[in-house]
């Protein structure tokens, strides 16, 4: 079949201009293209035949030849692998010279905007919430389960969240064809480039509501509140963000919902301080117990008592451990409870009865009550690691 000529091709005048060429161009490039015409060879080679005339007719120096002396002035001298007049090039070829113009080159199916290509229509998702529990540290220990009502978007009741009326339904969108995507095709430094952009119309969905419904206006959403029960693990701790997927927002059009993100605050408590899984509590000490030693119950943080054995001469700022008292970790963050650790401080009466400053009068000058060199050492080392 004899070539065309190639701006009868383009149906544009030899004083077209770039821009005109360019418009024309892509105009049939996307009329013709193999994926919005399977198998249809004539589709085909009026791509090809296309293509092969923008070719020549945007290059400045084809261009000039080819107004010159024709067909025959490209010749040998297109520099496009056959696109000059020789009628041997391929689809791959048309793809790959004009970098990735149409989102793809691999043969017919990298036309991703059009027919085949793999563009998924969009998917709504719901914006997450972000709700603040405070808990105590019983209720960190043990885990609990929290109950809260919620403002936030839900699915319309009229609708049942489809966004049409009277189960009216919906239809291809008339600008992108049902694809979700427009395709926008510029001239770079590189060469042409081909940009997807959302569809303005439909916004990727690909279709369009046919009556939109009277309550939500066509979103699928309306303002409501539910009751949220969301579980706490144990072993929580102050600024970790417990995740409860698909009990935020609704998604419009049915979508995916958004998550509710619960962020944890600890309760000071009255006889505790944590310390990681660690448990810290002050055994305020009598003197006498201190001196002479004895038994003594400590609270645990399930509520329960544990004795604790009071060695003779027990000194201040010295630590007791019971092992497994403390709080568990969370689950996937480590294993097995923490310890409840005791910090023992020996009370020193502030008023004394005569008979007792007698008693501790009599002491005073007992080598045994003004502390052994070792008992100092230990206090002086514990003073310089305040500082460090």
């Amino acid at each position: 079949m004899a070539k065309r000529d190639y701006y009868e091709v383009l149906g544009v005048s030899k004083n077209a201009t770039e821009d005109e060429i360019k418009k024309a161009y892509r105009k049939l490039a996307i009329k013709y293209h193999p994926d919005r015409n399977p198998g249809d060879k004539e589709a085909e080679e009026k791509f090809k035949e296309a293509a092969e005339a923008y070719d020549v007719l945007h290059d400045s120096q084809k261009r000039q030849r080819y107004d010159q002396f024709g067909f025959e002035g490209l010749e040998g001298g297109s520099g496009f692998g056959g696109f000059g007049g020789s009628g041997g090039f391929s689809m791959d070829d048309i793809f790959s010279a004009f970098g990735d113009i149409f989102g793809g080159h691999s043969g017919f199916g990298g036309f991703g905007g059009f027919g085949g290509g793999g563009h998924q229509p969009a998917q709504y998702r719901g914006a997450d919430l972000r709700l603040r529990v405070k808990l105590t540290l019983e209720e960190i220990a043990a885990g609990t389960t929290k109950k809260f009502k919620v403002h936030k978007d839900v699915a319309c009741p009229h609708c049942h969240g489809t966004g049409s009326e009277d189960g009216s339904g919906t239809t291809t969108c008339p600008t992108c064809h049902g694809q979700g995507v427009v395709v926008k095709t510029v001239r770079t430094m590189l060469g042409l480039m081909q940009t997807q952009t959302e569809c303005p119309t439909c916004h990727g969905e690909g279709t369009i509501i046919k009556n939109k419904c009277k309550e939500c206006g066509g979103t699928g959403v309306v303002k409501g509140e539910d009751v949220v029960e969301i579980s706490i693990p144990a072993g929580v701790a102050e600024g970790m963000v417990v995740n409860v997927a698909g009990k935020g927002n609704a998604a419009p059009h049915n979508g995916v919902n958004g998550d509710i993100q619960v962020y944890i605050q600890e309760v000071p408590h009255e006889k505790f301080v944590r310390d990681g899984q660690d448990l810290i509590y002050n055994l305020l000490l009598d003197f006498p117990t201190a001196a002479v030693g004895g038994e003594v119950e400590v609270p645990t943080i399930d509520g329960k008592k544990a004795k604790v054995t009071i060695e003779p001469g027990t000194q201040p700022g010295k630590a007791l451990r019971l092992r497994g008292k403390g709080l568990p970790a969370v689950k996937g963050y480590g294993s097995g409870n923490g310890d409840e650790v005791i910090n023992i401080s020996v009370y020193v009466p502030k008023k004394l009865s005569r008979d007792e400053r007698k008693a501790i009068e009599a002491l005073r000058e007992s080598e045994n009550f003004k502390g052994d060199t070792a008992t100092k050492k230990s206090i002086f080392e514990k003073f310089k690691n305040y500082f460090n």
